[in-house]
């Protein structure tokens, strides 16, 4: 059994090929993981949300990236800014540390150009955030469908890095 040590990681670019798989990653993982924390409701919310259009529009403007490991996409992240819009790791593929690789990645990437990153927090994922530094700024509210009303938590993170852009 490989260790994460001996397994071949490459954080990369998403590329227009990679829209398939990035939205496969995204929408099984919402339909396996978020029923376990939300409605229905909310659970379509999220997949609209990561909608094949709004992955590839991501990937165009290139603030998405893939998480290949051995040789396979496991997982995905992007940001708009200083804002960390998406982290997905296959159901199969999480609890190895791949979800804290691609944030790592994400926030060397943010820290070149911002002092602070942000992210709103789903549920299943606040506790991995907590864990690497963020605090919670605001607890907001979603209206979504039939009156369920999606909650979570808008955090930030201040990044030490002395390399910013004024």
């Amino acid at each position: 059994m490989q260790n994460r040590a001996e397994t071949k990681m490459e954080y990369r670019k998403a590329t227009d090929e990679n829209i398939d798989c990035v939205c496969d990653i995204v929408q099984i993982t919402v339909r396996t993981i978020y029923p376990k924390y939300y409605p229905g409701e909310v659970v379509d919310f999220f997949c609209e949300l990561h909608s094949r259009e709004n992955i590839a529009k991501d990937i165009e403007t290139g603030n998405a990236g893939i998480l290949v490991v051995d040789h396979q996409i496991v997982g995905t992240g992007s940001h708009d800014g200083n804002h960390i819009t998406r982290v997905y790791v296959l159901p199969e593929f999480q609890g190895k540390g791949y979800g804290s690789f691609i944030m790592q990645c994400l926030e060397d990437e943010i820290a070149a150009k911002y002092n602070t990153v942000q992210l709103d927090a789903s549920l299943p994922a606040s506790h991995l955030y907590e864990q690497r530094g963020y605090r919670t700024m605001k607890h907001e509210k979603w209206p979504v469908k039939n009156g369920v009303v999606l909650v979570y938590e808008v955090m930030e993170k201040e990044l030490a890095n002395g390399n910013k852009v004024w």
